[in-house]
């Protein structure tokens, strides 16, 4: 990931020990920081994690150099994601981009004068679904059921869902990610760059409601796998695919299921879960707090 850096930023990040390196920060004038397994780092000149006050203080051609870099000098080519407020590089990994939006009425066209980018280190866990695989799947190739992972922000809900994805569609199942935010598969130029199994389809970018029609249409799936859900045609999108015979794994925002009863979106869709799976971050990201028949 580093050689999409500007040079000096590039130089530093080479020269820190990061263990488990999960994001880094670039904001224009403030410091240069790092989130590792341990937390949140600031970084000085020569890569050693330092109080803020001492930290190396990124600047406008440290953010505009890696901007040329990732973009390969071609702003233009990269508009569609960019306005979506994020590129995703070789590798899988998201640069997020903060800056002033050019406005086309109320859709946002492009993005100019980048202040800040987000980057996050994209990687598989091979195994982070072990504990649950007896569970989601109890009669291996005899069957899917239907699945819901709730979790706070940060605790490894998608995490979890890719090696779901992977492991069923190695035991044999036809699956389709829905990958609206292109994070579950972290496809680059439509090809994945994690591994989500040998039997996997993955539909890029495509909104919930229109990557369910293609799949069903199109793609045969057994098993359906999306990210997020949070409105309440999401929640018509998957009733569609119960109708169909398909099962479906997905993750929300939450802390718990009565929490998840409450949102709009639940009042037609949750009766599709046969199973949730609420996570927490207390031992770490992916801790698993409860596993919840439904059916």
């Amino acid at each position: 990931m580093f050689h999409f850096l500007a040079p000096r930023l590039k130089q530093i990040l080479e020269r820190a020990a990061l263990p488990n390196l999960e994001e880094i920060r670039l904001r224009i004038t403030r410091p240069l920081v790092v989130k590792t397994g341990a937390g949140y780092h600031c970084l000085d000149e020569r890569g050693r994690t330092v109080p803020q006050a001492e930290a190396y203080h990124v600047l406008p051609e440290d953010v505009a150099g890696t901007v040329q870099i990732l973009t390969n000098n071609s702003w233009y080519a990269w508009e569609e994601e960019i306005r979506r407020g994020y590129l995703t590089v070789p590798g899988g990994h998201r640069v997020g981009i903060c800056g002033r939006a050019v406005l086309d009425g109320e859709r946002v066209k492009s993005v100019r004068n980048v202040s800040s980018l987000s980057i996050r280190i994209a990687q598989a866990v091979p195994g982070a679904a072990d504990s649950l695989m007896s569970r989601v799947c109890p009669g291996g190739r005899g069957g899917v059921l239907s699945t819901l992972i709730i979790s706070p922000p940060g605790c490894g809900k998608t995490t979890l869902l890719r090696d779901l994805a992977r492991q069923i569609s190695g035991a044999g199942f036809q699956v389709v990610i829905i990958d609206e935010r292109s994070e579950i598969a972290a496809c680059y130029q439509g090809i994945p760059q994690l591994d989500v199994g040998p039997h996997t389809d993955v539909l890029d970018g495509y909104p919930k409601t229109a990557g369910v029609a293609v799949a069903v249409r199109a793609l045969s799936p057994q098993v359906v796998v999306t990210d997020e859900i949070g409105h309440p045609d999401d929640g018509s999108a998957l009733a569609e695919l119960a109708r169909s015979g398909v099962k479906v794994l997905a993750s929300c925002h939450g802390e718990s299921l009565n929490q998840v009863r409450a949102r709009r979106w639940a009042a037609e869709s949750l009766g599709v879960f046969q199973l949730a799976v609420v996570l927490s971050g207390r031992n770490g990201p992916g801790t698993i707090e409860k596993v919840l028949t439904l059916t």
